[in-house]
């Protein structure tokens, strides 16, 4: 190793000579991966024993510096990826990092049918609220009124609720916080690298360039401070009234069911063709 290369509690899980990462100053993509890190280290899991796979965006640049079974591959396409990957390596935590315009625009179709079919992946989902490598423009949770580059007198289309879209479309699994909350953002990795079945965990993650610059909030800090102001648990948010609730985000566990796994009837329906 490079006596200048830092050392770190988790350098087993780096590739230490892609670094310095390429992440804006200020940028809540770092406090994910180390949550992500430190859960790995916590549950004893095996490097080896990790698929992790991205597509294209800000938050797809971290298999670059995970030394896991990684795959970098095309924009909203990732959790195609890891479903092949599940279904031929069933004993692989497939994990797949992504962000808000990968998972809900362009890959929309393949996190809807994923959750549909129940794989056993665990998606971890950065939220920035905008497209912040590829020119800030719009994301599907670009918050109504917030400025883009294709929006620049505010966005007018109402914004996804990715959590509630994976719960509703048959996810095993959901969870949301922020990176401000990581004693939370550390509980909910771990429930959904342990559940059967598909599970999704979406990160409130600060761009204090593309999304903050644009809206007035450039610095880091400020837009930490609206996490932490804004989030609501979900278990005192279904008392409150929809005025009591604007501006705000709902956190904790949305879901957590247990139903049949896809890779596992998969290999039962293999086996019965095969002995049939």
């Amino acid at each position: 190793m490079n006596q200048t290369q830092p050392v770190t509690p988790y350098s087993d899980y780096l590739r230490l000579s892609k670094f310095p990462f390429i992440w804006c100053p200020g940028c809540g993509h770092g406090i994910i991966v180390q949550s992500f890190l430190r859960t790995l280290r916590k549950l004893g899991i095996h490097k080896e024993d990790v698929a992790l796979i991205s597509g294209i965006g800000c938050s797809s640049r971290a298999p670059g510096y995970l030394d896991f079974n990684t795959l970098h591959t095309t924009h909203g396409r990732a959790i195609a990826f890891a479903t092949g990957i599940k279904l031929t390596k069933p004993h692989l935590h497939v994990v797949v990092v992504t962000g808000d315009g990968d998972a809900a625009a362009i890959g929309g179709n393949h996190l809807i049918h994923a959750c549909r079919r129940n794989i056993d992946i665990t998606a971890l989902v950065f939220n920035n609220y905008i497209y912040g490598m590829t020119g800030g423009q719009v994301s599907p949770t670009t918050p109504k009124g917030m400025r883009a580059s294709t929006a620049p007198y505010g966005s007018i289309d109402p914004p996804f609720d990715i959590a509630h879209l994976a719960a509703a479309a048959g996810a095993s699994f959901v969870g949301r916080t922020t990176v401000f909350h990581t004693p939370q953002l550390d509980k909910l990795i771990e429930q959904a690298l342990q559940k059967k079945g598909f599970s999704l965990v979406e990160v409130l993650s600060q761009c204090p360039i593309a999304f903050g610059r644009r809206n007035k909030i450039p610095q880091p800090f400020e837009l930490m401070e609206f996490m932490k102001k804004g989030a609501v648990p979900f278990s005192k948010a279904k008392d409150m009234t929809p005025e009591e609730l604007k501006g705000k985000f709902t956190t904790g566990v949305l879901a957590d069911t247990d139903r049949p796994e896809y890779v596992e009837q998969y290999l039962k329906l293999c086996e019965k063709v095969q002995g049939s």
